[in-house]
This record gives C-alpha cells, structure tokens and sequence, in this order.
C-alpha cells in the first residue's frame, strides 16, 4: 500500500499508536501568473503529482494556483505542463481547489489555518482541518522579496505567516509542520521562526540572495523550473521515503544547488524526522524511472523575465511586432533603472545620514511589522509590483529593510515615500 495514510497501526500497551490516527496535509502554492512565471506552477503541479503517487488522498492535498499556463496562448503544446526536459505532463488531474484570483495571501493564510469563514471564493472552501497528531507539508513557489512573497494580486508578509503558525502551534493544530520555500531572499520569510513550535523551514536562499531558475525550454520559450524545487523533488522521487531524513533530504540539495544558498531555520530536531511522515511514500509500480539530478541552464528569477523577452524578439518575424516587443523590453530596462532611483531618493529623504548606506548593505530582517508598513506604503504609492512592468520593483526592498533595522522610523521613511512620489508624478504632468 503506497501512502502514510493507510499506515498499518501498531498496536502498543495502552491501546494504538497515533500513526492510526495521523493526517498527513500538504498545501501547495504558486503565487504567480503569466508565461514568463512558467516554473511557478509546473512546480507545484509536479509535487501534486509525487503527493498523489505517494498515496496522499485529494483531500488532504490543497492546490493554490492562477492556472493560466496550460492552455495559454504561448503554450505549444496545449493542456501540458513539464516540469522538468523531457518530462511527463504533470498538469493532469491537478485539482482546481483555487485558481485565478482566488490564489491571494489572505485566502492562503486561511487555507493554512482552517478558517474556512475568513476564505473568499466562490464553491467550496477547501481547507486544512488538521488536529493535534496531524503533520502538515507546505510549498510555496514564486517571486519574493525580503520578508515578503508575492501572489498575484498581494502578498505574504514574513510577519503574518510567522503569527499564524504560531497561532496554530498554540491551537495545537498539527504535531509537526515542514515549509519549503521557493523564492527570491525566501531565508527573511522564515529567519524569524520560533524554535519551539514543531516547525521546521527550509528556503532556496538567504535573506540576501536570488533564487534560481532551470531548464531553459526553446520550444516553449520558458524556464521549466526553479534550481531548489528541482533538487528536492528529484530527491523525493528518488529515496525510500520511510528511511529518509529531513536532514538527508538538506545535504542532496546543499550539495546539488550551489547557485544560491539553501537553509534551514526553526525547529532543528525536525530535521531527523522521516519525510514519510509528511509525505507518505511510493506506491509499488510506480511506473516513472529515477533520474540522476542534473542542473541546467540557472538564471537568476529577477533576469528570466527579460531573458524571455529577448528571446520573443529574437523569434518574432513579422517587423512591426518585433518593433513593438523591443518598445517593450526597452520600457522594461528603463522602468528597472528609474525604480532604482527613486528608492535612492527615498532612502537620502527619509535619513540623509544613514540612507546612502542602506543602498548597498544586506541586513536580515527583524523588524518585520514595520517593513510590512513600508513596503505596501510603497507599493500602493509608487510601484505596484503585482503588475507585470513594476515587478522588479521587488528587488529593492533590501534598501527598505536596512533603513528599518537602521532604526530609521516608519513615519519618517512612508512621508519620503509619498514626497518623492509626489515629485515623480509632477515630473509625469509636465
């Protein structure tokens, strides 16, 4: 029997194990949308498909994801999803628990904790209704920025999902909880983890570092997956989960992912724990052959957008739409470059003495609340990185951060904010 889920119980003196009445849940979201985010959801379908094999009932699996990739006008192959050269679709049989707008932080985070009469969706409300001996599995896979994650229409603060699992342990809602995730500077979502609550975390990156993306596919002209995700789920699929460790696990990535830096915060004890657990393990007859892990073609996630771009024109015949996808790469590369100098302009306004420092050095974050209180005064102020052209606009919270652990005050760097904004737009009129 494939699955942790039809465990045999072990029958002790005082009755049964707690395998006999452990759930295992798994949560997966891809926070993107659009074709250059291919990666994002070919990730996630992917581990929908391992968990499936591995004998984890759709119930207990919850898939979040825009679902704008398999029947996309730029897909040439319609209704498939590879995740990896070569691969098997792996969007089939993928359930639609949400999609489009549904896919939102705050839907995730309610998801996550069970609170079925906070989600907004229309149809069913799936969520995770797990108790004390329960174990649950989370991945996330997107763009993110230093204590943040995007999804396509919010974001993930560090500080939210901090609060909410903690909330969780303290509900005594699961027995343990693995989060993996997959994202640029992913190590500032998870640094702050408490060490007692039973939950262990594992990020593609420090806090300073891009994540990377794999397998460049010319035909589909997208990125198949991201270096992290690639590394564990090949690892999955290629260990007898009963006997595998969280520990085993870490060291295959470690030493397969050298393109970023992957870590490992909160409860350290987890890390021998069995992956089985979260996981169950391979069904007999799995009919997919092992593979050896072979990384390819790494870029860093903030360049595939314009590495695409440049391939589109590269392909495009037709001269006037050629014309217009280089207007458009170019308003890109120009868009990047002034973001760049209005964050300096912010950083000097809201501290002349500390802010050219805050440009260029790397602090991990601590100060959480008030980066949240920053960073969406920016966003809903300048830049707004949940459209498209504004996205790389992500790539500059570092700045924010430092003025925050500087302990520059929230009020001095939101009015910088809305000055230089103001001047900005003046420029625009005129």
């Amino acid at each position: 029997m494939g699955g942790a889920s039809s465990k045999q119980c072990k029958v002790m003196d005082l009755g049964y194990s707690i395998d006999c009445f452990r759930k295992e849940w798994i949560l997966l979201a891809a926070g993107s949308r659009g074709w250059d985010n291919y990666r994002h959801q070919a990730d996630v379908c992917h581990a929908y498909q391992m968990a499936k094999t591995n004998g984890i009932p759709d119930e207990q699996i919850i898939v979040m994801m825009y679902d704008d990739i398999a029947y996309n006008e730029e897909n040439p192959v319609q209704g498939n999803i590879i995740n990896e050269p070569n691969g098997m679709n792996v969007y089939n049989g993928v359930p639609k628990d949400y999609t489009g707008n549904e896919v939102s932080a705050d839907n995730f985070l309610a998801v996550l904790s069970g609170d079925e009469a906070s989600v907004t969706k229309r149809g069913p409300k799936k969520v995770i209704k797990s108790g004390s001996y329960d174990t649950i599995f989370v991945y996330l896979s997107d763009h993110g920025s230093i204590g943040m994650f995007s999804f396509p229409r919010s974001t993930l603060y560090a500080a939210d999902l901090i609060d909410t699992v903690t909330k969780m342990s303290s509900n005594k809602q699961f027995s343990k909880m693995v989060i993996y995730m997959e994202s640029c500077h992913s190590g500032s979502m998870l640094n702050q983890l408490p060490k007692n609550i039973n939950v262990y975390g594992v990020s593609a990156s420090t806090p300073g570092e891009s994540s990377y993306a794999c397998y460049e596919d010319k035909r589909r002209n997208a990125f198949l997956a991201d270096a992290f995700t690639a590394a564990w789920l090949c690892h999955n699929k290629n260990s007898d989960l009963d006997s595998t460790t969280f520990q085993d696990q870490f060291n295959f990535i470690s030493k397969k992912v050298t393109t970023s830096t992957p870590c490992q915060y909160g409860d350290m004890e987890m890390r021998k724990g069995i992956i089985s657990d979260f996981w169950g393990n391979d069904a007999p007859g799995d009919e997919e052959q092992p593979r050896a892990f072979e990384l390819t073609d790494a870029i860093p996630s903030y360049n595939v957008s314009l590495r695409i771009q440049e391939n589109r024109i590269r392909n495009e015949r037709d001269p006037r739409k050629r014309e217009e996808l280089r207007r458009r790469h170019e308003h890109l590369r120009q868009t990047r470059a002034k973001i760049e100098v209005v964050v300096q302009q912010i950083a000097c306004g809201s501290c002349p003495r500390r802010g050219p420092r805050c440009l260029t050095e790397r602090k991990a974050p601590t100060r959480l609340r008030e980066l949240k209180a920053v960073a969406e005064h920016f966003r809903t102020t300048c830049f707004d990185w949940h459209e498209e052209e504004f996205e790389c606009a992500l790539s500059q919270m570092h700045v924010f951060v430092n003025l925050c652990e500087s302990g520059v005050q929230v009020a001095s760097i939101t009015q910088a904010i809305t000055r230089v904004s103001r001047i900005q737009r003046g420029h625009v009129h005129h």
